[in-house]
């Protein structure tokens, strides 16, 4: 699948862009602060259908618009398709077409795009909080998984009613069955989200190890999925909805579930020691790179077309060889089209120096030329 035609309006500081795209991709240059994020941040919000960057809506249309509207045409060995997304400031409603159709959810537009962001604000994964990596793993498994996604809706809409109902309760009356009822939900969709987030981490790790090594990184990387719960005797689900029981009181004094997969992480060490708290910059890169590598893998693999690749200047500070290094693992199998957004021209790295270049000034598009260059 590649991305045909791109179309963005008064999408953050970008006004008006109509973009046909190479079957290889295109080259973005352009100083900092004229938009040359804001367009892979648009193209990527036709996969999520939210920010990259976890900006509200609102924020995401041009000062002084009503509304904002990103639309791809896409082109597969299955066909093209067209995908729209429209957001209204006044009304605050958002308005999702699949090929001139508005789906009965807004879920059934989820990945309809698949692409992957590599930036180095992807340090976040590995120095940042839990839920960045517990977000990870859901982003990659929900985008390829629809059990998945259903699992993590239910679950999602069972847990902010048990909460509201353990707030209730500490500040009246405790009632345990308010609370309580919502538990075999938990239990049950936990068990999917936390199976499926196990089993990806299995089948992942070794080769989380080897990308690692591949970039440079010379010390031995692991991989594995960080968890309270007790599993020993087979039954995810009842196992869970025991420890949901067992925390219940502690959870009504507190106003919050302690036991479920949303209290999980992503344990990730370089020589047995934890790369969030010891790992340097350099090594949160790598680890970062890495995790997008398998994602860009997981979604060719599970979706049977090679997602398109943003690379939001991911080479910053990095020497030649390992950019060329990192390069060769995103161009691997079945690679597919890919928009690099760079600072200068000297930042494009050789490998994606055959690449059409565009500039981007003030949130407006045009042609590279040596003559607009200078």
């Amino acid at each position: 699948m590649r991305l045909a035609r791109l179309s963005v309006r008064d999408f953050r500081n970008l006004e008006r862009v109509e973009l046909e795209l190479p079957p290889e991709g295109m080259v973005v240059v352009g100083e900092n602060g004229h938009g040359k994020t804001n367009l892979l941040e648009a193209a990527y919000y036709l996969q999520l259908l939210r920010s990259a960057r976890g900006a509200r809506d609102m924020d995401l249309v041009r000062f002084g618009a009503p509304a904002f509207h990103v639309a791809a045409a896409t082109i597969g060995a299955k066909g093209g398709h067209g995908i729209g997304v429209g957001f209204e400031r006044a009304t605050k409603r958002k308005r999702v077409t699949l090929d001139g159709a508005e789906p009965p959810r807004l879920s059934d537009a989820l990945g309809a795009l698949p692409a992957v962001l590599c930036s180095p604000r992807d340090s976040a994964l590995i120095a940042g909080s839990p839920a960045e990596r517990r977000r990870y793993l859901d982003v990659t498994l929900a985008l390829t998984s629809r059990p998945y996604l259903a699992a993590l809706q239910s679950y999602r809409g069972a847990l902010a009613r048990r909460n509201a109902a353990l707030r209730e309760g500490a500040r009246a009356v405790r009632d345990e069955g308010r609370v309580a009822v919502w538990e075999p939900a938990l239990a049950e969709h936990g068990a999917k989200i936390w199976s499926a987030r196990v089993a990806w981490v299995a089948r992942h790790e070794a080769r989380f190890a080897a990308v690692c090594e591949a970039i440079g990184e010379r010390g031995t990387a692991t991989m594995r999925y960080q968890t309270t719960l007790d599993t020993d005797a087979g039954d995810v689900a009842a196992a869970l909805a025991r420890a949901l029981e067992a925390k219940r009181a502690l959870d009504l004094k507190r106003g919050l579930t302690h036991s479920g997969p949303h209290r999980d992480d992503l344990e990730l060490t370089l020589d047995g020691r934890d790369l969030r708290t010891f790992g340097s910059a350099g090594q949160h890169r790598t680890a970062a790179i890495a995790l997008r590598v398998l994602e860009q893998e997981t979604l060719r693999d599970e979706r049977d077309a090679a997602p398109l690749l943003l690379l939001d200047d991911p080479f910053a500070e990095l020497d030649a060889r390992r950019s060329a290094r990192i390069l060769e693992l995103f161009a691997g199998e079945g690679a597919g089209q890919t928009i690099l957004a760079v600072p200068r021209e000297a930042d494009i790295p050789p490998g994606l120096t055959r690449l059409g270049r565009w500039r981007v000034r003030h949130g407006a598009l045009s042609p590279w030329t040596r003559a607009g260059a200078a």
